[in-house]
């Protein structure tokens, strides 16, 4: 996955396993296809940039806020804690759904259906009246989220010509870091000055602005035939998927990754707005600029597995994972900021690994492939987030780290079997019939 975002570079669509029709016969590009230098292309760009930006705007629009919320509603972190856990548990589940509507119904019609819903619940979402409705609505909101990823790489692959996809894929991945990112450090600030309220109210409108640059600007879909909804042949291939021994493994590595980097992510506003650090809320939001370095450690990924192959990529972030956790138990603010960079590039390079090797791995109906693991990561997203929170209520920062460690030891268990099963699938013998065959 990539670029680093707020976790979700690696968004792609699950399509029914029938793909919808193109224009163009094959061999050929369709002559409609944007381009860059073509009408269209840059409008194309902007809006989904703009989409982006609001996606992961309103879907982590809490996380930075947990402290605030938890002294304002009374509420324990790991009550708290659901807030950031429902929306990300919500799209993880609803992603599969919607992947199947969009191939029915359309991809712009998806997105803006999606946006649209989202945007309007994240204007309710600051008059919540107590907890238990903040977090119905964060995940009412992040159901509807979930089909802005289920359909923004179909749209773009079936509207966007072959050699400028990836630039176009790349300008909507910048969206979701940017909008992950800034909401996290706009909320901090805001809230500091006029509470978390306001602060919600603030992505809210930031998501208005998107949405209406979504709306108008993106272009009509030339490419896209619709398709019938066919949810035996859909359940077929995902079960194919998940029968799979080696796509297992790499879902439970995304979602076991994730569950280290969420529970880190919510939990550690709440060590530093308490002693010894005592940092103000605004300050507290700004940490979420270490997100930049997954920029770097994603983009490296594909070096380190071409010079350490994808297990050995996956040990080196490992290791970079956990000794970032073991450097954040200092009670220095310098160490802490200098573990949260290791954990996330650990994590991002982990996670790039992974989910780069999804794609590779499946032979077909790579959409769905790629969808589950899309699924399995945000849902160790929300297990993260919410365990991350006992354990910090149970055992202090402490308890959040040896959550975390436990995660990584069991990347590391998963990714030693699998070294072993592949070295005991090449000592195998070939049958003597497929040799004379």
């Amino acid at each position: 996955m990539p670029p680093a975002s707020t976790g979700a570079s690696t968004l792609t669509v699950a399509a029914s396993p029938q793909p919808s029709p193109v224009a163009a016969p094959a061999g050929s590009v369709a002559p409609d296809r944007l381009e860059p230098g073509r009408p269209g292309y840059r409008r194309m760009s902007f809006a989904l940039f703009a989409a982006g930006v609001a996606t992961f705007a309103l879907l982590y629009s809490t996380q930075a806020l947990l402290p605030a919320v938890s002294a304002s509603l009374g509420a324990t972190a790991g009550q708290a804690s659901w807030t950031v856990s429902a929306a990300t548990g919500a799209l993880a589940l609803f992603v599969l759904p919607m992947s199947a509507l969009s191939e029915r119904f359309g991809r712009r019609q998806m997105m803006t259906a999606s946006l649209t819903v989202a945007v309007l619940v994240g204007l309710l979402v600051p008059f919540a009246p107590s907890l238990g409705w903040l977090i119905a609505l964060r995940a009412v909101q992040g159901a509807a989220l979930a089909g802005l990823p289920a359909s923004a790489m179909a749209y773009l692959a079936e509207e966007v010509r072959p050699k400028a996809l990836v630039a176009a894929i790349g300008l909507f991945v910048a969206g979701n870091s940017i909008g992950g990112m800034s909401g996290r450090i706009l909320t901090g600030w805001i809230a500091q000055l006029w509470g978390w309220r306001a602060a919600l109210g603030a992505v809210g409108l930031l998501a208005v602005v998107c949405a209406v640059v979504f709306h108008f600007m993106i272009p009509r879909a030339r490419n896209f035939t619709p398709g019938t909804l066919n949810p035996k042949a859909l359940a077929k291939t995902v079960g194919g998927h998940l029968a799979d021994p080696l796509l297992r493994r790499l879902y439970a590595i995304g979602a076991l990754f994730m569950t280290v980097f969420g529970a880190v992510y919510t939990v550690i506003g709440y060590r530093l707005v308490e002693a010894p650090f005592n940092l103000p809320q605004g300050v507290v939001g700004s940490i979420f600029l270490v997100y930049l370095v997954g920029t770097v450690s994603s983009a490296a990924a594909g070096k380190l597995v071409a010079r350490l192959g994808r297990r050995g990529a996956l040990y080196l972030a490992v290791s970079t994972t956990a000794a970032g956790l073991l450097l954040s138990l200092a009670d220095q603010l310098v160490a802490v900021l200098l573990g949260l960079v290791l954990i996330t590039a650990g994590f991002f390079a982990g996670h790039a690994v992974a989910s780069s090797s999804v794609s590779r791995t499946a032979t077909k109906g790579r959409a769905q492939a790629s969808a589950l693991y899309q699924s399995a990561y945000y849902l160790g997203s929300s297990a993260g987030g919410t365990l991350g929170a006992v354990a910090f209520h149970a055992g202090g920062w402490a308890g959040t780290v040896s959550l975390g460690l436990l995660a990584v030891l069991g990347v590391v268990s998963i990714t030693l079997y699998g070294t072993r099963a592949a070295r005991a699938e090449r000592r195998r013998p070939v049958p003597v019939a497929s040799v004379q065959h």
